[in-house]
């Protein structure tokens, strides 16, 4: 008979304590869920913010590539004022006046770009709308048999040490830059 009310007993309290418990557990979820909202709002807003630094202003999206032909009116080797940083080539080709922007360190070094006014170039990079302005930035210029490189596959601009690297290794591997 003991073992009996014991049982009920237990069988008693499980059922009181489960009948407090799942209002508890429910009141508690309930009361986490506008905090996991906020949570999941934040998460969405940084990978937001991830994808737009890597879309930046300077990002470079080697599927976007095109090639301009054209005469080269001039060379700057600083920019105007309200142009990006570093060297810029003033291209007209069938379409009107290019600013083709060439970066920093493009005329120094082994290999550094030598053209002048009034040369047929190609140049391939893509355009972008820096400072509200279409510039666009090349990735290799070609000048008669010479092809300079200027930004590397990825849109980062190469050193005069790089490029010094790469007409060693082109020389060594019978390739061109």
């Amino acid at each position: 008979m003991r073992q009996l009310s014991l049982g009920i007993i237990r069988g008693t309290m499980r059922r009181s304590i489960g009948s407090i418990m799942r209002p508890s557990a429910l009141a508690l979820l309930f009361s986490a869920l506008p905090w996991l909202a906020s949570q999941a709002q934040t998460s969405a807003a940084s990978n937001v913010a991830d994808q737009t630094k890597t879309a930046g202003p300077f990002s470079y999206d080697a599927s976007q590539e095109v090639t301009l032909n054209g005469t080269i009116s001039s060379v700057l080797a600083k920019a105007s004022p309200g142009m990006i940083p570093g060297a810029h080539l003033l291209l007209t080709t069938v379409d009107g006046a290019m600013d083709i922007s060439l970066g920093t360190a493009v005329r120094q070094g082994a290999g550094a770009l030598s053209i002048t006014a009034g040369q047929q170039v190609e140049v391939v990079g893509i355009m972008k709308t820096i400072k509200q302005k279409q510039v666009f930035l090349a990735r290799s210029v070609q000048a008669g048999s010479h092809l300079y490189v200027i930004r590397n596959q990825h849109g980062i601009p190469v050193s005069p040490i790089g490029r010094e690297r790469m007409i060693q290794n082109a020389g060594h591997d019978g390739d061109t830059l």
